[in-house]
Protein backbone atom coordinates (compact mmCIF):
# COMPACT_ATOMS: atom_id res chain seq x y z
CA UNK A 1 0.00 0.00 0.00
CA UNK A 2 2.71 2.13 0.50
CA UNK A 3 4.29 1.84 -2.68
CA UNK A 4 0.60 3.86 -3.21
CA UNK A 5 1.41 6.81 -1.77
CA UNK A 6 3.74 8.59 -3.86
CA UNK A 7 1.18 8.46 -6.83
CA UNK A 8 -2.34 9.51 -5.04
CA UNK A 9 -0.12 12.74 -3.78
CA UNK A 10 0.92 13.26 -7.69
CA UNK A 11 -2.63 12.87 -8.70
CA UNK A 12 -3.63 15.01 -5.93
CA UNK A 13 -1.28 17.50 -7.14
CA UNK A 14 -2.06 17.34 -10.53
CA UNK A 15 -5.82 17.89 -10.23
CA UNK A 16 -5.15 20.73 -7.78
CA UNK A 17 -2.95 22.39 -9.58
CA UNK A 18 -5.65 23.33 -11.83
CA UNK A 19 -7.60 24.73 -9.03
CA UNK A 20 -4.42 26.72 -7.81
CA UNK A 21 -5.18 30.26 -9.94
CA UNK A 22 -8.66 30.59 -8.12
CA UNK A 23 -6.34 30.42 -4.92
CA UNK A 24 -4.23 33.71 -5.61
CA UNK A 25 -5.75 36.83 -4.73
CA UNK A 26 -6.97 38.73 -7.73
CA UNK A 27 -3.95 41.87 -7.93
CA UNK A 28 -1.91 38.86 -8.56
CA UNK A 29 -4.50 37.17 -11.23
CA UNK A 30 -5.01 40.30 -13.30
CA UNK A 31 -1.55 41.71 -13.41
CA UNK A 32 0.93 41.11 -16.05
CA UNK A 33 2.92 38.09 -14.25
CA UNK A 34 2.17 35.15 -15.10
CA UNK A 35 2.59 32.59 -12.18
CA UNK A 36 2.64 28.74 -13.57
CA UNK A 37 1.97 25.76 -10.61
CA UNK A 38 4.41 23.52 -11.17
CA UNK A 39 3.37 21.50 -8.14
CA UNK A 40 3.70 17.80 -9.56
CA UNK A 41 7.70 18.97 -10.26
CA UNK A 42 8.14 20.44 -6.81
CA UNK A 43 7.11 17.37 -5.68
CA UNK A 44 8.98 15.29 -8.00
CA UNK A 45 11.98 16.63 -6.44
CA UNK A 46 11.52 15.63 -3.80
CA UNK A 47 11.42 12.42 -4.90
CA UNK A 48 14.28 12.01 -6.72
CA UNK A 49 16.04 13.64 -3.52
CA UNK A 50 14.81 11.92 -0.87
CA UNK A 51 13.44 8.75 -2.16
CA UNK A 52 15.34 7.56 -4.79
CA UNK A 53 18.74 5.92 -4.49
CA UNK A 54 21.43 6.17 -7.12
CA UNK A 55 20.73 2.74 -9.03
CA UNK A 56 16.20 3.45 -8.86
CA UNK A 57 14.29 5.85 -11.20
CA UNK A 58 10.97 6.18 -9.49
CA UNK A 59 10.97 9.86 -10.03
CA UNK A 60 11.61 9.83 -13.64
CA UNK A 61 9.25 7.55 -14.11
CA UNK A 62 6.78 9.52 -12.54
CA UNK A 63 7.90 12.42 -14.49
CA UNK A 64 6.82 10.91 -17.55
CA UNK A 65 3.64 9.78 -16.17
CA UNK A 66 2.46 13.05 -14.77
CA UNK A 67 3.63 15.22 -17.57
CA UNK A 68 1.88 13.02 -19.94
CA UNK A 69 -1.17 13.08 -17.78
CA UNK A 70 -0.60 17.16 -17.26
CA UNK A 71 -0.89 17.05 -21.15
CA UNK A 72 -3.97 15.06 -21.40
CA UNK A 73 -5.51 17.24 -18.72
CA UNK A 74 -4.52 21.09 -19.12
CA UNK A 75 -2.85 21.79 -22.39
CA UNK A 76 -3.86 20.79 -26.13
CA UNK A 77 -0.20 19.18 -27.27
CA UNK A 78 0.62 16.19 -26.02
CA UNK A 79 4.15 15.73 -25.08
CA UNK A 80 5.47 19.55 -23.71
CA UNK A 81 5.01 18.99 -20.00
CA UNK A 82 6.11 14.53 -20.40
CA UNK A 83 9.03 15.68 -21.95
CA UNK A 84 10.35 18.89 -19.91
CA UNK A 85 9.10 17.20 -16.72
CA UNK A 86 11.07 13.95 -17.85
CA UNK A 87 14.59 16.26 -18.65
CA UNK A 88 14.42 18.20 -15.48
CA UNK A 89 14.30 15.64 -13.16
CA UNK A 90 16.90 13.18 -15.19
CA UNK A 91 19.25 16.47 -14.56
CA UNK A 92 18.40 16.89 -10.96
CA UNK A 93 18.86 12.83 -10.21
CA UNK A 94 21.98 13.24 -12.13
CA UNK A 95 22.87 15.79 -9.59
CA UNK A 96 21.67 15.18 -6.50
CA UNK A 97 23.94 11.74 -6.84
CA UNK A 98 27.24 14.65 -6.51
CA UNK A 99 25.45 16.33 -3.79
CA UNK A 100 24.89 15.90 0.04
CA UNK A 101 20.85 15.48 0.70
CA UNK A 102 20.08 18.00 2.71
CA UNK A 103 17.53 21.38 2.81
CA UNK A 104 19.56 23.67 0.54
CA UNK A 105 20.63 21.11 -1.84
CA UNK A 106 17.03 20.91 -1.91
CA UNK A 107 16.46 24.63 -2.71
CA UNK A 108 19.10 24.91 -5.43
CA UNK A 109 18.00 21.77 -6.88
CA UNK A 110 14.46 22.83 -6.95
CA UNK A 111 14.56 26.16 -8.47
CA UNK A 112 17.31 24.19 -11.48
CA UNK A 113 14.32 21.76 -12.13
CA UNK A 114 11.13 24.56 -11.96
CA UNK A 115 14.01 26.56 -14.42
CA UNK A 116 14.75 23.97 -16.48
CA UNK A 117 11.28 22.64 -16.92
CA UNK A 118 9.67 26.04 -17.25
CA UNK A 119 12.51 27.10 -20.20
CA UNK A 120 11.91 24.18 -21.94
CA UNK A 121 7.92 24.49 -21.89
CA UNK A 122 8.89 28.23 -23.08
CA UNK A 123 11.37 27.58 -26.05
CA UNK A 124 9.20 24.31 -27.57
CA UNK A 125 5.81 27.09 -27.32
CA UNK A 126 8.15 29.32 -28.65
CA UNK A 127 8.81 26.79 -31.29
CA UNK A 128 5.42 25.75 -32.44
CA UNK A 129 4.27 29.26 -32.45
CA UNK A 130 1.89 28.60 -29.55
CA UNK A 131 3.29 32.13 -27.76
CA UNK A 132 4.83 34.78 -29.36
CA UNK A 133 6.94 36.42 -25.87
CA UNK A 134 10.18 37.89 -26.35
CA UNK A 135 13.17 36.45 -24.00
CA UNK A 136 13.34 39.25 -21.75
CA UNK A 137 9.43 39.81 -21.07
CA UNK A 138 9.23 35.87 -19.97
CA UNK A 139 12.14 36.14 -17.89
CA UNK A 140 10.57 39.12 -15.99
CA UNK A 141 6.99 38.48 -16.23
CA UNK A 142 6.82 34.76 -16.64
CA UNK A 143 9.84 32.92 -15.46
CA UNK A 144 10.77 34.67 -12.02
CA UNK A 145 7.18 34.28 -10.91
CA UNK A 146 6.96 31.18 -11.33
CA UNK A 147 10.31 30.40 -9.68
CA UNK A 148 9.41 33.03 -6.66
CA UNK A 149 5.51 31.00 -5.88
CA UNK A 150 6.50 26.95 -6.52
CA UNK A 151 9.94 27.66 -4.68
CA UNK A 152 7.73 28.90 -1.81
CA UNK A 153 5.27 25.68 -1.95
CA UNK A 154 8.57 23.78 -2.15
CA UNK A 155 9.23 25.23 1.52
CA UNK A 156 5.57 24.62 2.21
CA UNK A 157 5.89 20.58 1.86
CA UNK A 158 9.27 20.25 3.64
CA UNK A 159 8.40 19.98 6.92
CA UNK A 160 5.05 18.04 5.85
CA UNK A 161 6.53 15.30 3.64
CA UNK A 162 10.86 15.46 4.25
CA UNK A 163 10.78 13.02 6.95
CA UNK A 164 7.99 10.58 5.24
CA UNK A 165 9.58 10.27 2.10
CA UNK A 166 12.85 9.47 3.57
CA UNK A 167 10.60 6.81 5.86
CA UNK A 168 9.02 5.45 2.50
CA UNK A 169 12.30 4.89 0.69
CA UNK A 170 14.15 3.10 4.01
CA UNK A 171 10.78 0.96 3.82
CA UNK A 172 11.44 0.25 0.21
CA UNK A 173 15.10 -0.79 0.31
CA UNK A 174 14.21 -3.32 3.21
CA UNK A 175 11.47 -4.81 1.48
CA UNK A 176 13.90 -5.27 -1.29
CA UNK A 177 16.39 -6.79 0.56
Amino acid sequence: MKKAYLPLILLVLVIVEGLAINLLPNEIVLSTNLIIAHWVLVFLVYIAVYYDVEDTYYSITYAFIFGLLIDVVYTGILGIYMFSYGIAIYAIHGLQKLLHRNFYVLLILGVTAIAVADGLIYMMYTVIGVTDMIWSDYLLRRMLPTILANLLFLLLLFPLFKKRIVQWSKEQLDRGN
